[in-house]
């Protein structure tokens, strides 16, 4: 008897040490996951309806002779938005026959390149934004998806861009990369090959919407 007795102390013994350890693993674990941080809230950043009130869309041009710079202040456009930029749609568009590269001959030959008769504007339009990193409330980086139509000819781009919000105020700046024979645009070459343009250029926006409870959506919106 003495002997069953001891035996069945030790298992009591063995099965109390192991509900305790299990009974202080799991005190611990809560413990640990009450002190873990916890994760913010997916941040959004609204996007209200908006006209665009003034900006420019401008490229640096690389040819045999120099690099030059082509702008444009004779922008438009609209931004149809909603409490998440990232689902907000607009467009921007300016007619080819503004931009200026601060040369007439240049300038001449610009839009005798581009077909301006034919093909009078450029135009982007946006079919989606995408955060690129958390930010403060008034500033965030972002990706621009969308549409760019040159020369008769549409192509989805994305633009690396910086919003910042401040009062009824939405600046946008951005830059990308362009290559010209993607829109079908030849002849950029003069003078029997002596000046050439190269095809590869950088285009720049920086835009200035005003917030605005009216974007006359019907055919401003196309």
């Amino acid at each position: 008897m003495a002997i069953q007795y001891i035996r069945s102390s030790a298992r009591f013994r063995t099965r109390t040490a192991a509900t305790g350890v299990l009974l202080l693993a799991f005190i611990t674990m809560h413990e640990a996951a009450d002190a873990a941080p916890r994760l913010a809230p997916p941040v959004t950043w609204p996007a209200p309806d908006a006209v665009l009130r003034s900006g420019t869309l401008s490229f640096v041009g690389h040819s045999t002779v120099g690099t030059f710079v082509g702008t444009t202040a004779a922008v438009s456009g609209v931004v149809i938005g909603s409490s998440d930029v990232q689902t907000a749609r607009g467009w921007v568009s300016a007619p080819v026959a503004t931009i200026s590269t601060r040369n007439a001959l240049r300038d001449r030959d610009l839009r005798a390149t581009m077909q301006v008769a034919k093909y009078p504007t450029i135009r982007f339009d946006l079919d989606g934004v995408r955060l690129s990193s958390p930010a403060p409330a008034d500033t965030v980086r972002a990706v621009l998806h969308g549409s760019l139509s040159i020369h008769g000819v549409v192509r989805d781009v994305t633009v690396p861009a910086t919003l910042v919000s401040l009062a009824d105020t939405i600046h946008v700046a951005g830059t990308f990369p362009l290559d010209l024979a993607d829109y079908g645009i030849r002849g950029l070459t003069r003078l029997l090959g002596t000046l050439r343009m190269h095809r590869n250029i950088e285009v720049s926006l920086d835009l200035r919407f005003v917030a605005t409870s009216d974007t006359t959506r019907g055919d401003r919106y196309e």
